[in-house]
């Protein structure tokens, strides 16, 4: 029994050390303000059309309303891709600077941000999300709006993935 405690935690462990992923929330306030412009164009890949998909087909299946996806938001989330893949984190730096952009430019009230890495389907990191509570409450937060950008890091194959919540 002790044996198999033990060869669990072990796994627990590595799979933790494999696989990463956090989640972050902010609110605004009505005196947010950027000089930013609105990005209107972002090309979706598959693995970001599939995991936007998979969200919306689990709020519903929940009750709650599917989001809807708005450009800036996912090009938000890729130049956060780009940053952590740049400097070989998975954080939320500049976190604060995503928010507030997204505050100003497009009015939204409240902002969460979910990130992993290393998942290899879109169906994986869902799931992983949703058995973190943090992860979890913003999927399921009171959201309407949300962007994503999953990129891979050509120098390792791992894919990074940023996933920003918006009530507008």
């Amino acid at each position: 029994m002790k044996t198999k405690i033990m060869h669990t935690m072990l796994f627990i462990a590595i799979f933790i050390a494999m696989n990463s992923c956090s989640a972050d929330t902010a609110e605004g306030t009505e005196s947010s303000t950027t000089t930013e412009a609105l990005i209107t164009n972002y090309t979706y890949n598959d693995s970001e059309l599939e995991t936007m998909q998979l969200i919306n087909d689990y709020r519903v299946r929940i009750g709650l309303n599917a989001l809807q996806k708005i450009n800036h938001i996912s090009f938000k989330c890729q130049e956060h891709n780009t940053y952590m893949i740049a400097n070989n984190v998975v954080n939320h730096n500049d976190f604060t600077a995503r928010s507030e952009n997204i505050m100003g430019v497009l009015g939204a009230k409240n902002v969460g941000e979910n990130v992993a890495y290393n998942y290899k389907t879109s169906e994986a990191v869902l799931k992983a999300w949703l058995e973190s509570p943090g992860h979890k409450e913003n999927i399921e937060g009171n959201f309407t709006h949300f962007g994503l950008s999953v990129t891979t890091d050509p120098a390792t194959g791992k894919k990074y993935y940023t996933n920003i919540f918006v009530r507008i």
